[in-house]
């Protein structure tokens, strides 16, 4: 494997990548869904992260078998041939493209109603509304992180998105313990008509399962590293 022991990530890096790659918005979005499909909904929240973590375990096994595993869609080309790569990288690609979007349209959601009325002018013809302009902004904001080669520089991006989840639990703790709002047992045990809904929100929370295998390749100590 092309990955050396001096190139790699480390445990903790490794770790934050991971993490950052499986929390977020998903964790904001689990009431919502418990809203429109009930309490017994978490059963099918726990299937999904079941079917993920043993899905990435295959993931680990598949990149430790070949020298020829890189990524993700070479798992596909070892497995199916040229087709099977094409497969799996429209599959993976799309995924990742539209959770991207995903965001971004949250973002500038988010930070139109916590900036509202807000407009953008770029020289005199030309304004951009708040929502619009929000979103463009996060795109450039971002932008540079996608030019980095190393998952270990990354990484301390990444630690900011770990902070970002923490403080975000933590706000959500806050509110429901001391700010008046309180925890109440309420809700419908079981909504039908949600269920839908709620399967897609709760594999949201799951979008970034494709980036496993290359965390995983990008390790310094992983197995396939020694290879």
């Amino acid at each position: 494997m092309v990955t050396s022991s001096t190139t790699g990530t480390g445990f903790i890096k490794t770790s934050f990548n991971g993490i950052n790659a499986l929390s977020g918005i998903g964790i904001l979005s689990i009431p919502y869904a418990l809203s429109q499909g009930g309490w017994l909904s978490l059963i099918i929240f726990a299937a999904i992260a079941i079917i993920c973590c043993y899905t990435g375990i295959l993931l680990q096994r598949c990149a430790d078998s070949s020298s020829r595993i890189k990524n993700y869609t070479d798992i596909g080309e070892v497995a199916f041939g040229r087709k099977g790569k094409i497969l799996a990288a429209t599959f993976m690609y799309l995924e990742l493209y539209l959770s991207a979007i995903d965001f971004l349209i949250m973002e500038g959601d988010n930070l139109d109603k916590l900036f509202p009325g807000k407009s953008f002018h770029i020289g005199s013809h030309l304004t951009i509304t708040g929502k619009q302009g929000f979103v463009l902004l996060a795109s450039l904001i971002v932008l540079p992180t996608t030019w980095f080669r190393n998952l270990g520089k990354l990484a301390y991006i990444f630690l900011g998105g770990v902070l970002a989840s923490a403080v975000l639990v933590a706000a959500v703790l806050w509110v429901g313990a001391f700010d008046g709002v309180g925890f109440h047992e309420s809700g419908e045990l079981v909504n039908w008509y949600g269920l839908p809904a709620v399967m897609s929100l709760y594999t949201f929370c799951f979008s970034s399962h494709p980036v496993i295998a290359k965390i995983y390749l990008g390790m310094k100590d992983g197995k396939s590293s020694q290879r």
